[in-house]
């Protein structure tokens, strides 16, 4: 991310989203420069819709750095929720009455973290990996290992429902 003064200065640009249970859903890591954050929402939203049906996504929550008219624009076009932090202090205070969006942008720091966790606890800092091809298929590792470490801890009562078999009748 280019912070100075950090254990690894100049790295690769890594974006995750991830469901309410902590799962990341989507991920990509940019080799040169990414686009800013207001660009990458609608890819992502794509690619997630591509994966697992456009009725799987009913909110979309992020830091103020993903807020801009057009992600607006595809938020509403899509029939989801906007709980993106906004920029405007004014749109700020209005939605902060709202106990839904006060909410979501609490969990939306649990996804702060979990960049954190992957990038720090699961790939290591810095990633030893040689090479752009080389470190993308490692974070595909540690994702999956990630994806696995959390559901294992999911408590029996969030799991998800296993599908039932049906005896043949003969």
């Amino acid at each position: 991310r280019g912070k100075a003064g950090a254990q690894s200065e100049f790295g690769n640009k890594l974006i995750l989203s991830e469901n309410a249970q902590g799962l990341i859903l989507d991920w990509k890591l940019y080799k040169d420069g990414a686009p800013n954050d207001q660009r990458l929402l609608e890819p992502s939203l794509d690619r997630m819709e591509e994966r697992f049906g456009q009725e799987a996504i009913k909110c979309v929550v992020g830091d103020r750095g993903f807020d801009s008219a057009a992600n607006e624009q595809v938020i509403a076009s899509r029939n989801m929720i906007n709980g993106l932090a906004t920029k405007n202090p004014a749109k700020m205070k209005v939605r902060s009455l709202s106990a839904f969006y006060v909410r979501v942008q609490k969990r939306r720091a649990q996804t702060e973290a979990r960049v954190a966790i992957v990038t720090n606890d699961f790939a290591g800092t810095p990633m030893r990996s040689k090479g752009f091809k080389r470190r993308e298929m490692e974070m595909s590792w540690h994702i999956l290992t990630h994806n696995l470490w959390v559901l294992a801890r999911m408590e029996k009562s969030e799991q998800v429902p296993q599908p039932t078999l049906k005896a043949a009748a003969a």
